[in-house]
């Protein structure tokens, strides 16, 4: 039973068969047409059983590999290959059905081709996982049937394989390309202007134009006998904490993820560059109860806690407990550090509630919240109206988008640093922030 479950009837084969089935009906009212049915019957059958044959003998000669790579990475285009091995001597065609995750939800997923006789081929296809977790890969099918194309034999190749879905990788390689690219002016990360002198001495170079004559040491000058000028770099080892709120107001759907999604995409972002500026990187999360608390750290593994923890982060369906928040930041976070907040507040009112915690935070750190602008009521609010009805919808979304810009002004009034951002902005405006803020000396 197990070999005829491998061959199927094509859709050739069918209409053929309608087709003769119409002759033979039409043979009962004219006599001359049966023996001609007869033999195109016969004919049929013997490309039948020859098409048989020539699938049956080749069927050993396809081979087929799935690769994929080791992590992908989450709302991210992810590129899955097949290699297609053709050592048979006729071309085949080829009907090629890969037994994705069901995370993806795509179950019309399939890729024809025709393979040539002793010819290996790539077949590149693309993925956007919207979810964290092990996608399991099923079996690869590949549906064989020859030039006449009367049935077709299905092989099954490669074992399934499990790939883990991880925060984004690909974005955090991109944007730390940007943030550290010191020649071209690339769209997204500003260059910041150092202001003050309040970093770290380097050491005591040889003046060139356009130093500053601030930093000018006289007393190496007079010993040199030329100009010498004091260099200076970023302050390092200052703690960066990456604080995610984990709560319900965070399950909010954006192109396909999750806003906390897109901020555990971001806190990898960040805490890559963080590291890469010899600053210490840590992580935070919260929501009803105390999630995450990976402290501040330089190590060289760092990065990989802080991804692993990333990876293992769950949504809760409660409210944000932000007295609790500001027991970790007493308590579990020693020294002044930089707490990137993020988190989002859909009124006003929701933000009053904890704006006192927000400040206690603020007294102990440097707090910066940041919290997402609604990307599709600004798009509603941008378009023409068509009649009184949506006028009125209108002029509802822009007042809920003045709202937003309001609570940013209230946070600056008591001295919180703040963001309002689209989530697909999310990563470029936090790197801004943290270099702004380095650039200014205020962690």
């Amino acid at each position: 039973m197990k070999f005829w479950d491998n061959i199927f009837l094509t859709n050739r084969f069918f209409i053929c068969s309608g087709l003769i089935s119409g002759l033979f009906a039409a043979s009962f009212f004219i006599q001359i047409l049966f023996p001609i049915v007869q033999a195109i019957l016969l004919i049929s059958i013997i490309l039948l059983l020859v098409d048989f044959l020539l699938l049956f003998n080749n069927k050993e000669f396809i081979r087929a590999n799935r690769r994929t790579p080791k992590i992908l990475s989450l709302g991210e285009v992810n590129k899955i290959q097949l290699d297609i091995v053709n050592s048979s001597n006729q071309n085949l065609s080829l009907e090629i059905i890969d037994e994705l995750p069901e995370q993806l939800q795509k179950r019309d997923f399939r890729i024809i081709i025709q393979s040539k006789s002793k010819k290996n081929e790539t077949i590149t296809y693309e993925i956007r996982p919207l979810q964290r977790g092990e996608y399991l890969f099923g079996a690869l099918n590949i549906y064989l049937s020859s030039e006449i194309g009367l049935i077709q034999w299905r092989t099954q190749f490669t074992e399934p394989t499990a790939v883990p879905v991880y925060p984004s990788i690909i974005q955090m390689k991109q944007l730390e390309l940007k943030a550290f690219d010191q020649v071209t002016n690339q769209k997204g990360i500003k260059k910041i202007r150092r202001l003050g002198h309040s970093y770290e001495f380097e050491q005591i170079k040889s003046y060139v134009r356009g130093d500053d004559y601030r930093s000018i040491n006289w007393k190496a000058s007079s010993r040199r006998g030329t100009l010498m000028v004091n260099a200076y770099q970023d302050e390092r080892a200052q703690q960066i904490y990456c604080v995610v709120d984990k709560s319900r107001v965070m399950r909010m759907p954006f192109n396909g993820l999750s806003l906390m999604d897109y901020a555990i995409n971001t806190s990898l972002v960040i805490s890559n560059i963080v590291l890469q500026k010899d600053d210490r990187a840590g992580l935070l999360s919260f929501s009803d109860v105390m999630g995450t608390a990976l402290k501040a750290e330089r190590k060289a593994n760092q990065l990989n806690k802080i991804m692993a923890a990333l990876y293992r982060e769950k949504e809760r369906s409660g409210e944000a407990n932000y007295e609790l928040l500001y027991y970790a930041s007493r308590k579990l976070i020693k020294g002044r550090s930089l707490l990137l907040l993020f988190t989002n507040f859909e009124s006003k009112y929701a933000l009053e509630r904890v704006l006192p915690v927000l400040r206690k935070i603020n007294t102990l750190h440097l707090l910066v919240v940041v919290f997402f602008d609604n990307s599709e009521i600004r798009k509603f609010s941008e378009k023409k109206a068509g009649d009184t009805e949506e006028i009125y919808m209108q002029t509802i979304a822009q007042n809920y988008l003045t709202e937003k810009t309001a609570m940013v002004q209230q946070l600056k009034q008591f001295g919180i640093q703040a963001i309002l951002t689209r989530p697909e902005e999310l990563a470029v405006n936090s790197i801004n922030k943290y270099l702004e803020l380095k650039a200014r000396g205020l962690i």
